[in-house]
């Protein structure tokens, strides 16, 4: 069907409706998913498409695969999920932090936070990090996704204790939940990641191409269409970005580290690899793979 286009049989029944009535229906918005791994890759992979997204008033749904902890404690990684939250703030344009509400859902059995902001909702599963190489850290028992989707171990657990993964289809049929439930009727439905495949996207973060295998199933799952962005390999890319574009970037980016800052002056992320970050915030590069019809 082509965008904005309404069978005939629908204008007729539009049209025997008082006016006031005929200017309520109209197809659903399109809903993005925004499938990451940590609380500020987003901001900095495709923070651009986001804020477009967003402030046409799509349904945006994020969400974060690991609670991004390293080798931390608590602290950290809740202080990660508020800075995501000022980046989403600043997108939906709501200054007052009173609109943000928090709570914990139940999804499959499991109990996970999901947090709405105007028209965006943020689920935060609190997995570990894995570790650039995958190998994960001492401190959550060396978990992590990369070994949860080869099966080098049998579970993986939430940082905050909630929930247990017991394998990769487990995490799977999570994410095909959040989508469906976030989902208005009859949406399209796009799932932004980063891309999976090393040829394109080389010497990414392990955390990230799971993230993207996640999106990748999610082709047949929900039949969504799949966008699939360069991670860390952008700094080897020309610049591409306008300068609105990395405007937008950069400003959701600085909301994210100026939350971290106030957190803990050491948690700073633009101050461990400045010359990195200001070169991501003029470059999106991204690949868009068809749906595919939802398996039965």
């Amino acid at each position: 069907m082509l965008s904005g286009f309404i069978p005939l049989a629908l204008l007729t029944l539009v049209s025997g409706l008082p006016p006031e009535q005929q200017r309520t229906i109209s197809p659903p918005r399109p809903t993005d998913v925004f499938l990451v791994a940590h609380e500020d890759d987003w901001q900095l992979f495709m923070g651009d498409v986001v804020f477009k997204g967003v402030r046409r008033g799509n349904q945006s749904v994020l969400i974060y695969l690991t609670a991004g902890n390293e080798n931390t404690d608590a602290n950290y990684w809740r202080a990660r999920e508020r800075a995501a939250l000022q980046s989403t703030r600043l997108a939906t344009a709501v200054t007052d932090t009173g609109e943000v509400t928090c709570a914990t859902v139940a999804l499959l059995a499991r109990r996970i936070q999901r947090c709405a902001i105007a028209n965006t909702v943020s689920y935060f599963l609190r997995l570990p990090d894995g570790r650039r190489d995958g190998a994960g850290f001492a401190h959550n028992a060396f978990q992590s996704l990369r070994k949860l989707h080869s099966t080098k171990v049998r579970a993986v657990s939430a940082v905050d204790t909630s929930t247990t993964y017991t394998s990769w289809t487990d995490l799977i049929a999570t994410v095909e939940e959040i989508i469906r439930r976030e989902r208005p009727g009859g949406s399209s439905v796009t799932v932004h990641a980063n891309d999976p495949n090393a040829a394109i996207n080389p010497g990414d973060h392990s955390d990230h191409q799971m993230a993207g295998l996640v999106a990748t199933a999610m082709r047949t799952k929900v039949s969504a269409e799949v966008i699939y962005y360069v991670g860390y390999a952008l700094a080897a890319r020309p610049d591409n970005r306008t300068r609105s574009q990395a405007g937008q970037k950069s400003a959701l980016f600085l909301a994210y580290d100026r939350e971290m800052l106030i957190a803990n002056r050491a948690w700073s992320t633009y101050s461990a690899r400045p010359r990195f970050y200001s070169m991501c915030m003029l470059r999106t590069y991204a690949r868009k793979v068809r749906a595919l019809p939802t398996a039965p």
